[in-house]
């Protein structure tokens, strides 16, 4: 069987096993984590909002309306669910989920939940203390996420509200400037999903939308301080974790992925790319996709090294960035290729569906169960399976992209 004729199978198994796992609530249809789990859970980082956009793909992918069908109802759930949702962040919160809301109304036609979505905005507005929402001020859980899904949802006021207090709580470095993110932790992270990355991501994409070069100066400042931290150049970018290592008992000093690593860091080169016009932050993220594709990834070097299948810090996030340089530069396929055949070597397959586990090294036994969601689950790996199978299509674009 070809490589994207098995992607697009193993893709409609994975939503097979996605809708399998599916819990009636009084509103809806919900998702709890894992299979074991009892509560049903709306964030986008693991819960329900999580699962909407593979179902989005997946009706896109295939014409098939059990997916929209099975979406509208989860977007009942989450709509019904946003009174009661105290936290406002993109991963976890209100901000996620009106990303979510706003794009079944887009896509489907459905005017309750565009309302629901606004809605949603509206709290996470309301709850803004004039400099941020929680302890955390980072991409997932904090302020940038806020800004970026608010910008994804059209609501460019909010998204400068959210970035502005970056202006006055930068710390200067040597080379640019970092940001704290939390109170009380003398570390200082630097990647996309808590770092200064994520913040810069959050400032140059706000800053171009809204025309506000100062924002865009900001994120340049952040982005040269991590920049000067590179230990792989000149030809690939490799920056530590954190300095001072961030519980070093726990976490690598280096990572490769979406979240802590070079696969993120393109990302962001990619938007200061955008919103500067700069070739320089295209040559960067080259250099990642160099180091990317020479750190031996997906192939399980040691304990710890890479076992995660997913999209924040696995194999699916790291093709989604292969999948982006096939689309828009033309590359060959052939890393691609690798990864999803990882993805396939991987799956667990029955006449439930298909499904993935990760890995816990320091735990006996390591094999985690199967998980639902966009960061750690099924819901996040799907959508890249099927877009590597339209790679020259001249579809190869999600149906519904998550910021």
């Amino acid at each position: 069987m070809g490589g994207a004729t098995h992607a697009e199978l193993l893709g409609r198994q994975g939503l097979d096993w996605l809708l399998g796992q599916a819990r009636e609530t009084e509103t809806g249809l919900g998702w709890t984590v894992s299979p074991a789990d009892d509560e049903v859970v709306h964030s986008l980082y693991q819960g329900t909002a999580g699962v909407v956009p593979a179902l989005l793909e997946g009706w896109r992918h295939f014409d098939d309306d059990r997916y929209a069908d099975a979406a509208l109802r989860a977007a009942r759930s989450l709509a019904a669910g946003i009174d009661t949702c105290e936290d406002s962040s993109l991963h976890n919160g209100l901000a996620g989920t009106a990303v979510v809301l706003r794009g079944v109304g887009r896509l489907l036609g459905d005017e309750a939940s565009a309302s629901a979505a606004d809605r949603a905005l509206g709290l996470v507005r309301a709850r803004f203390d004039g400099t941020r929402w929680s302890d955390l001020f980072e991409l997932m859980f904090g302020n940038a996420g806020i800004a970026v899904g608010a910008l994804a949802c059209g609501d460019t006021e909010l998204a400068v509200l959210a970035v502005e207090p970056y202006v006055r709580t930068a710390e200067p470095t040597t080379h640019g400037c970092q940001w704290q993110h939390r109170p009380g932790v003398d570390s200082r992270l630097h990647h996309i999903s808590h770092g200064t990355l994520g913040i810069v991501h959050a400032l140059a994409a706000v800053g171009h939308a809204a025309g506000r070069p100062d924002l865009v100066d900001l994120a340049l400042a952040g982005a040269a301080d991590v920049v000067a931290r590179d230990e792989a150049g000149p030809e690939g970018f490799l920056v530590p974790h954190s300095d001072p290592q961030y519980r070093p008992e726990l976490i690598p000093r280096y990572s490769y992925g979406w979240c802590h690593g070079p696969t993120g860091d393109a990302r962001v080169f990619g938007t200061l790319a955008t919103a500067t016009g700069d070739p320089r932050w295209t040559l960067l993220a080259d250099r990642c996709w160099h180091t990317v594709t020479r750190s031996g990834l997906p192939q399980r070097l040691r304990p710890g090294f890479w076992d995660n299948n997913g999209r924040c810090c696995g194999t699916a996030g790291v093709l989604a960035l292969a999948c982006d340089r096939v689309a828009e530069r033309g590359e060959p396929t052939d890393f691609a290729d690798v990864l999803v055949a990882d993805l396939a070597a991987r799956a667990t397959v029955d006449g439930d569906g298909a499904r993935w586990s990760n890995h816990e090294h320091r735990e006996t036994p390591s094999e985690l169960p199967p998980r639902t969601g966009w960061a750690m689950g099924n819901a996040g790996i799907v959508p890249e399976l099927l877009r590597y199978a339209r790679l020259g299509t001249g579809s190869e674009g999600y149906a519904l992209a998550l910021p």
